[in-house]
């Protein structure tokens, strides 16, 4: 322990913490004290856990310790958990505790990985900036006047700050990705089906995807490796058989064509991002990727598509939360049918009502086929651009996000403006696609991220470009001050 102080062990990476637990430097309960310790010292500041199992946590870790494991972690509080509160940061689940964990959060605990605690997000899943909370906002460690990002933004803080090695988000839209650029860390949304969906509470079913959110690429390449792979419980999940990712991590990207599409670079942009970006655009050529203009020109009409598509699948999905199986339930003197409006009405938070509203429109009776069945055309349209470009190029390069992480509140009254944070994030999960999010720079000091997308399956080529750049780069290795 002498060479790795104990006030220092949060700081460590996963793959870092792997390594030094494996070779007994230190031990699992030293590592989990540490975090818990970093979590009590930044996150009356950050808010960026809605649990903390602190008591399970260590005991956790004991029973690591006898089987050389222990990597402590956080999960995003829309992944069930045995035992243990799963809100989804709504007051409709605010006291729902599940009875079996979700297939990713399973397969990460026979691992021996250690669950540090539930972290914060959008109100089930819906929005980008994680103030849609029902509980409180996560505040960026960078600016804690300044959003995460969301949905997933207590995890991205959680990371960010230390208060995690790694933690496990969503992407329905951008909700790894965005939160990963706004806080500097990295983070993954696999190939739809490529990580089991089962005891994930979902939000949009076609769309909702599980993925790592940890410090660099090695990371994430550890964390896929564990959650990856077949489920019978997911009729979704794919039977491909998993590579080994680490092993994909070779360094070297020399004669990877690597696609920059025209339409992510268009007007509105901050000129800090587009210059980050581009920037991280010449280092992957100057390491040997052929740089190539491409085209994606269903990019203008994701958005749009998108706000059809999934706030119809959620009006579905949240049918359930009606106040009679589980979750908050309205007691009063009216009828079944009140009581089932006053449970909607005092659940669920005006994001959720907002998109439950839409869907509702979408799919009634007279609209299904002039909204709901012309933006599924449009969806296959978007995949068809995407395989077009990728017989191509191996993979694009393009920014998360047009802006950079921005103050708490400044967005929350106009929707439209919320929603165009994620444009460029969003396509990728109309087309089931895998895409990172990798830090790349700074614009007036936050943190900006370069948006790496793949065909479908292509994690492990992802991963190394990504891996390729970190090595030749200290992007991922800035730290808040915090």
């Amino acid at each position: 322990m002498a060479a790795h102080a104990a006030s220092e062990l949060w700081q460590l990476s996963a793959a870092e913490a792997s390594r030094l637990l494996a070779d007994r430097e230190i031990s699992s309960v030293e590592l989990t004290d540490a975090c818990l310790e970093r979590i009590a010292a930044v996150d009356d500041r950050i808010s960026a856990y809605i649990t903390v199992t602190a008591d399970l946590a260590r005991q956790q870790a004991t029973d690591a310790d006898r089987r050389i494991a222990g990597v402590p972690m956080q999960i995003k509080d829309l992944l069930c958990t045995n035992g243990i509160a799963t809100t989804c940061a709504s007051r409709m689940l605010a006291e729902y505790i599940p009875v079996y964990d979700a297939t990713a959060v399973a397969r990460l605990r026979e691992h021996g990985a250690v669950l540090l605690g539930k972290g914060n997000m959008d109100e089930f899943g819906m929005g980008s900036s994680t103030e849609n909370s029902a509980f409180f906002p996560t505040r960026n460690p960078w600016d804690t006047g300044r959003v995460p990002g969301g949905s997933s933004g207590g995890s991205a803080a959680a990371v960010s700050a230390g208060a995690a090695p790694f933690a496990l988000g969503t992407d329905t839209g951008g909700s790894i990705r965005q939160p990963a650029s706004f806080c500097g860390v990295t983070g993954l949304k696999p190939t739809y089906g490529r990580v089991s969906r089962y005891g994930l509470v979902a939000y949009a079913s076609s769309l909702d995807q599980v993925g790592p959110i940890a410090r660099d690429a090695a990371d994430c390449a550890l964390i896929l490796q564990s959650i990856a792979g077949h489920d019978s419980r997911d009729a979704t999940s794919l039977p491909d058989a998993v590579p080994d990712y680490s092993a994909a991590l070779t360094g070297d990207i020399s004669g990877l064509r690597l696609g920059v599409p025209s339409e992510y670079f268009a007007e509105g942009m901050d000129a800090g991002v587009r210059a980050a970006v581009t920037a991280a655009i010449d280092q992957l050529a100057a390491l040997g990727a052929e740089i190539r203009e491409v085209s994606l020109p269903t990019t203008q009409y994701a958005l749009a598509c998108y706000y059809i598509i999934a706030p119809s699948e959620c009006s579905a999905n949240l049918a359930r939360y009606d106040g009679v199986k589980y979750g908050y339930s309205h007691q009063g003197d009216g009828d079944m049918w009140e009581a089932m409006e006053r449970t909607r009405q005092h659940g669920f938070g005006p994001e959720v009502k907002r998109r439950i509203m839409l869907g509702a429109f979408a799919l009634s009776s007279g609209y299904y086929d002039a909204y709901y069945h012309k933006a599924q055309q449009v969806r296959t349209l978007i995949r068809q651009d995407f395989a077009h470009v990728f017989e191509e190029v191996d993979a694009l390069a393009a920014p998360v996000s047009p802006v950079v992480a921005f103050p708490i509140g400044e967005r929350t009254d106009d929707p439209v403006r919320m929603y165009l944070v994620d444009v460029y994030t969003l396509p990728v999960n109309m087309a089931g696609l895998p895409a990172m999010s990798v830090p790349c720079g700074f614009s007036n000091g936050l943190p900006v991220g370069l948006q790496l997308i793949g065909p479908h399956l292509s994690e492990d080529r992802l991963l190394n470009i990504a891996h390729t750049y970190q090595q030749a780069t200290e992007w991922h290795r800035e730290r808040p001050g915090i």
